[in-house]
């Protein structure tokens, strides 16, 4: 047992000495396109928001082939993933389901969140439209959107989300309140 104890507190030791060498030969340093490509920030009043625009109606097939081997046909989740759609009215439950609908404050944090990090296998390689269009269809799930409605940099903005006041500002003295 001494030994075992030993031996697991020399790897343990190895292992922090060498991790917090400067030298990792992990990755590369990015290029200026790919940090420019990943360096927006997109507020809850639109603003940061790229050109394009999308429906549920354009998104459906773009859903169906980037988005529901993960997060279900319908937004359902699968073993592992989450699920987007459905959970209204369960946040004060005692199983809370924190969907796109149910829980997320503001539609344009859901169009950055797709943007900057799906699909997993890809994370920002769609484009604006197809970014658009995918949220649109994530929102129809929801009941939020309708089927044709136009998303775009003015429209997606003004969308009330279900949860959007289930927040409350930071009261700490360190940080600034968000503005809606």
């Amino acid at each position: 047992m001494y030994k075992t104890v030993l031996l697991v507190s020399l790897l343990l030791a190895t292992t922090m000495v060498c991790g917090q060498s400067r030298k990792y030969n992990l990755g590369r340093t990015p290029t200026s396109q790919e940090v420019q490509t990943r360096d927006i920030s997109i507020s809850p009043t639109g603003e940061g928001l790229p050109p394009g625009q999308g429906s549920a109606k354009d998104g459906r097939s773009l859903y169906l082939a980037q988005c529901a081997s993960c997060h279900g046909v319908r937004g359902e989740g699968r073993p592992g993933n989450p699920p987007v759609a459905g959970g209204q009215g369960t946040l004060k439950s005692d199983k809370p389901s924190t969907t796109v609908g149910s829980y997320w404050p503001y539609a344009t944090t859901v169009w950055d969140y797709i943007n900057r990090a799906m699909p997993y296998q890809q994370p920002g390689s769609l484009s604006p439209d197809d970014v658009y269009s995918i949220t649109a269809y994530v929102l129809y799930l929801n009941g939020i959107a309708g089927e044709n409605e136009v998303l775009n940099a003015k429209t997606l903005p003004k969308i009330v989300m279900p949860n959007r006041d289930g927040f409350v500002p930071d009261p700490r003295p360190d940080t600034k309140a968000a503005k809606h």
